[in-house]
């Protein structure tokens, strides 16, 4: 492909991170049933993504409260022990992030719906996230994927050309509106189809490290 690339933007969670809540919810619930309803009508996924976009923990908590006073021990579980819902860096991608950063070839910067308020618990605990160059955190703009005002955030802050950056993330909407805006967007699925793709770009140079089957 002749693109010229010079930056290359990744999501954080599903792609460099394993983040689930279910890692503490099904220590809490016997009935795994009960523990979908609970995701599925009371700590939602839309709800958890108004945190993203920075609304404050406690605010959410409370607002769930005063809705569903009968599951007061799990909602306040959700922030209480949040940090158990980071099963661990995706160790594959990271040894990506990590050959592109020896190379210093290409600029490196993270884009991440995630809220202000958790995210220093993932700076402390993952070393890898200190390699990129610049990292914007939705909670902290108050603007989430895929908006692309977000994007745009990013490409301004650091001062990226659409077209000389690469996007990787897990999420298909955001890969969309990435493409929209100009980017050249990879959806992931596996680190080793991201090997695969970044080699075809021309952007990881060097012999296949991951050894990852074929």
């Amino acid at each position: 492909m002749n693109r010229s690339i010079d930056t290359i933007i990744f999501d954080l969670g599903g792609v460099l991170i394993d983040w689930n809540p279910e890692y503490v919810f099904r220590k809490i619930f016997d009935d795994e049933e009960e523990m979908h309803y609970f995701f599925r009508e009371i700590c939602t996924p839309e709800w958890n993504a108004q945190q993203d976009a920075g609304r404050p923990l406690a605010e959410a908590t409370e607002w769930l409260l005063e809705r569903h006073p009968e599951y007061e021990a799990e909602i306040r579980a959700y922030y209480g022990r949040w940090e158990e819902m980071l099963g661990g860096a995706l160790e594959d991608t990271v040894h990506i992030l990590e050959r592109l950063h020896s190379q210093g070839s290409h600029r490196l910067y993270a884009l991440t719906n995630w809220s202000h308020e958790t995210f220093p618990v993932a700076l402390e605990r993952f070393p890898f996230l200190h390699l990129f160059e610049g990292i914007v955190v939705s909670g902290a703009e108050k603007l989430a994927k895929p908006d692309p005002r977000i994007y745009r955030t990013l490409l301004n802050r650091y001062k990226v050309q659409p077209q000389s950056a690469t996007f990787i993330d897990d999420n298909a909407h955001n890969v969309a509106t990435a493409r929209e805006i100009g980017l050249h967007a990879i959806h992931f699925r596996s680190p080793e189809m991201l090997e695969e793709e970044l080699r075809e770009l021309g952007v990881l140079k060097g012999p296949e490290k991951n050894n990852f089957p074929i």
